[in-house]
């Protein structure tokens, strides 16, 4: 189900700078600020990054001079 927002006091230079970009891509400002607002939410923050790297890094149980062996010794 969609949603609404509202977003009060925007300064007027800021949503005709918007609102000129929207019209430079042929979009209603609507359709401009909402996929905005979708990129924006599917961007991972700083925060889901790093944590994603920490649960990679954990799951890995070899380390590199392991697996290099490995490649070596003809075992992989």
């Amino acid at each position: 189900m969609a949603g609404l927002v509202q977003i009060r006091n925007v300064p007027d230079e800021a949503r005709q700078a918007l609102k000129a970009r929207a019209a430079a891509r042929g979009e209603s400002f609507n359709e401009y600020l909402l996929k905005l607002l979708i990129d924006e939410a599917a961007r991972p923050t700083v925060a889901e990054v790093l944590e994603r790297a920490r649960s990679r890094s954990e799951r890995a149980t070899e380390s590199s001079v392991e697996v290099i062996r490995a490649l070596r010794d003809g075992r992989r």
